[in-house]
């Protein structure tokens, strides 16, 4: 599988008692609120090893709410469980998404209500890298296409573009010169669902089926999803030959010189290679 699927762990209804209010009285009086917390993760190797240490306790949950709870006092109970899944996401690396519910049953409103709640959902953003190429038709013009597709979907924000490079043709070497580029940004779509948009939309953009490192009209490939180290037929991250291509690292470095992959600096690896004169240029 390239992710696996990912399990619930719920806590329902922890009550504390605290001063938490818009009112005066509220705040000098105190009074109790009942806390439920849904947080969804990958919890493949917590269950494979049956590993406690790899789990989400629900006893942490709990230790994380109370913390907030009584580090300050919160006019508003959203803001109050938007910071409860703020902890919970920085404490947890595996969870993607968590919903917190903040019930306050005494709420002084003048109307004979059980309780009044709200509800705050919140999902992981993960660092993503991309290179995009193109050797065929109007190259440039696809490429800004593409980055734009890739910006404008819902669950992906580009951050940083590189200017356009020149580069000699990497693994088949009787076709066309490439432009290249790369792009970083952040998602909070799944990896699988990364690389389904990056299909979409080299075929929107008139990719056609060829031979392998082959001329195409764009390509578009991820090259890391945040930490994650992912082996399958469909998708590796980070990607296996970043490291080989200087028309990948050439670009990645002008917009972030400082950028390590897999615990490897991309500067590093660009000045280690060996090079021949002319195969990436920057415009």
């Amino acid at each position: 599988m390239i992710t696996a699927p990912l399990s619930h762990v719920r806590v329902h209804d922890l009550c504390l008692f605290g001063p938490h209010g818009v009112h005066g009285e509220e705040q000098r009086l105190g009074q109790r609120f009942y806390i439920s917390i849904d947080v969804q993760a990958d919890l493949s190797a917590a269950t494979s090893a049956d590993d406690y240490e790899k789990a989400v306790c629900y006893g942490q949950l709990c230790q994380i709410a109370e913390a907030v709870f009584h580090d300050t006092t919160y006019h508003l109970i959203e803001t109050l469980a938007a910071q409860i899944g703020h902890a919970v996401l920085a404490a947890h690396a595996v969870v993607e998404r968590v919903s917190v519910t903040v019930r306050k049953p005494s709420a002084p409103v003048p109307h004979p209500v059980e309780d009044v709640s709200v509800t705050v959902a919140q999902q992981r953003a993960h660092d993503v890298g991309f290179s995009l190429g193109a050797n065929l038709g109007e190259r440039e013009a696809v490429l800004r296409a593409a980055v734009e597709s890739l910006g404008h979907y819902e669950g992906m924000e580009i951050e940083a573009v590189s200017s356009f490079y020149d580069s000699a043709p990497w693994g088949v070497e009787d076709q066309p010169p490439f432009v290249n580029i790369a792009a970083l940004g952040r998602t909070t779509l799944p990896p699988q669902a990364v690389l389904r948009l990056c299909k979409e939309i080299e075929q929107r953009l008139g990719r056609m089926p060829g031979r392998r490192w082959g001329e195409r009209a764009v390509d578009i490939d991820l090259l890391f999803y945040g930490e994650r180290v992912i082996d399958h037929p469909a998708l590796s991250v980070p990607h296996p030959h970043l490291f080989e291509r200087a028309f990948v690292l050439e670009p990645l470095v002008e917009i972030a010189p400082k950028l390590e992959i897999a615990g490897r600096s991309i500067a590093e690896a660009l000045a280690g290679m060996e090079r021949i004169a002319g195969d990436v240029t920057r415009r």
